[in-house]
């Protein structure tokens, strides 16, 4: 498939994908100081699958949201064209089509992470051990997306078995590869199941690897690991790139010191760095604990200081303001947002009452849970009036609000669409407060615990006592399949569509 992106890795200097560190503040701090590309700290594509993305109106970002309502992944705008997304791979390939490559400028598998959580499930490092595996991942995403592919790796215990590595991963059609100049602790494929110790960064980096590397392939090299013995300050990103002969330099820990390293111009004060890292943290609601962690590294020996001591004890990112006396910046950063916030939700409200259906019955409703026996549910009740009346089962239709990820539901019975005009932080809730509206304006039970003991009720505690006596027998516990018909809930769609 054609690449029709401009992103190019020669002669380019790069942030370095790093756990905890290479979050949205960073990569645009990164990206103001000079750095060309910036690359996401790693994320593994199973989680990518299970997030939604939503447009958050608010911080004008687009945001994936875990099931838990945890932000995964975070960006804007200003680096869309600027980041690469970095993914730890351990699922079938096909899941990376749940994240939307036009939100970034490239994609890279991580093949050089040596965490222990990363080799157990044979990614990461693990993943130079399975040459055959290498190939296929990156052969089915270079067919597969527009944007460029890239691979991180770590130099294997020979040059002469990493060099052949590369030119195989340079047939798969990746548009660069990044070498991080140290030996990994794997079980080498080539070494016949000899173990070599993992080098930690106090190790040299092997910059005549590299160099051996960038001499064999055509495609753009990558050279990472110079932070310790070369990179100090800009000047110094020039000299690692002619020591190991690569068309660009990706730079970790030098960065995460102090990301000003990208300024041609030469480092800023170290507390100029951090206040610019902390407007961006407040301006897009970067989580506290992911915040005060980055400040950490970048005060690392100051951290007996008193302002090392205050940025410890914070608990919250006003608290990590008031540290670095930024105490106003941050309220009336958040007054604007709370403004926007406020603006859009009298906008949304009056959306929602112009795209009104008058067909529609509503109630003010929610769905409590206390209210109602174990494993009893308006929805069920609500499929157990239609079968009796013979109205096809009812159907669900539900829409999640973007700027609050709120949920509405609207159920169509015998061709009569009932909602809640209430909206829940789940799809399940609003789908239990549309049958309430329903059964309600029916006259149905719903199955709450005063209505007291209903048919419905009754025929689940038969069947409980049935599955009582059978295991009291050593029968199969395994309900038939006519039985479980009558009680299941109906599903719906699991694809919620944005209003």
């Amino acid at each position: 498939m054609t690449v029709n992106t401009p992103l190019c890795f020669r002669g380019k200097k790069i942030l370095a994908p790093m756990v905890r560190v290479g979050t949205l503040p960073m990569r645009l701090l990164a990206l103001d100081y000079g750095a060309d590309i910036v690359y996401c700290e790693e994320l593994i594509d199973i989680k990518m699958l299970q997030c939604k993305r939503v447009i958050n109106e608010v911080l004008e970002t687009v945001d994936f949201i875990a099931p838990n309502e945890r932000v995964v992944f975070r960006t804007c705008e200003r680096e869309r064209h600027h980041v690469v997304f970095q993914m730890l791979k351990n699922i079938s390939i096909v899941s990376f089509f749940s994240f939307r490559e036009s939100d970034v400028a490239g994609i890279d598998i991580n093949m050089g992470c040596p965490k222990e959580y990363s080799t157990k499930a044979s990614m990461g490092a693990a993943l130079l051990s399975d040459p055959d595996k290498i190939e296929s991942i990156l052969t089915t995403l270079v067919k597969g997306i527009c944007k460029p592919v890239t691979c991180k790796i770590r130099i294997l215990p020979s040059v002469e078995d990493t060099v052949n590595l590369v030119k195989r991963i340079e047939k798969t059609g990746i548009a660069a590869i990044a070498v991080h100049g140290r030996k990994s602790l794997v079980l080498s494929f080539f070494c016949l199941w000899e173990r070599k110790k993992e080098e930690r960064p106090q190790h040299p980096v092997h910059c005549d690897v590299i160099k051996a590397i960038s001499e064999a392939v055509s495609i753009p090299v990558i050279a990472n690991g110079g932070s310790h013995d070369f990179i100090k300050e800009y000047t110094d990103i020039e000299t690692f790139q002619k020591a190991t002969a690569a068309s660009s330099v990706m730079i970790a820990r030098a960065a995460m010191w102090n990301p000003s390293i990208f300024r041609k111009e030469g480092l800023f004060p170290l507390k100029e760095v951090m206040q610019d890292y902390i407007k961006y943290a407040v301006r897009y609601d970067n989580h506290y604990t992911n915040t005060k962690y980055c400040l950490c590294q970048m005060l690392r020996e100051q951290l007996e200081t008193t302002q090392g001591k205050k940025l410890h004890a914070a608990q919250s990112t006003q608290e990590i303001c008031e540290a670095f006396e930024m105490a106003d910046f941050y309220e009336e950063t958040t007054a604007i947002f709370e403004a926007k916030k406020t603006s859009l939700e009298t906008e949304t409200q009056y959306e929602d009452d112009q795209m009104e259906d008058p067909d529609v019955i509503k109630m003010a409703v929610r769905f409590d849970k206390r209210e109602y026996p174990p494993q009893i549910t308006p929805k069920m009740y609500l499929l157990e009036w239609c079968r009796k009346e013979k109205h096809p089962q009812p159907v669900y239709e539900t829409v999640q609000r973007p700027l609050d990820r709120l949920f509405c539901s609207v159920v169509t019975v015998a061709e009569q669409k009932y909602r809640s005009t209430l909206w829940d932080k789940s799809k399940k809730l609003a789908e239990q407060a549309a049958a309430i509206v329903c059964l309600r304006t029916l006259g149905v039970p719903e199955g709450k615990l005063c209505e007291g003991e209903t048919h419905l009720i009754n025929k689940r505690k038969r069947e409980d006592r049935e599955c009582l006596n059978n295991r009291d027998h050593g029968e199969d516990l395994s309900e038939p399949s006519h039985k479980k018909a009558n009680f299941i809930a109906e599903t719906s769609d699991m694809n919620v569509p944005k209003m």
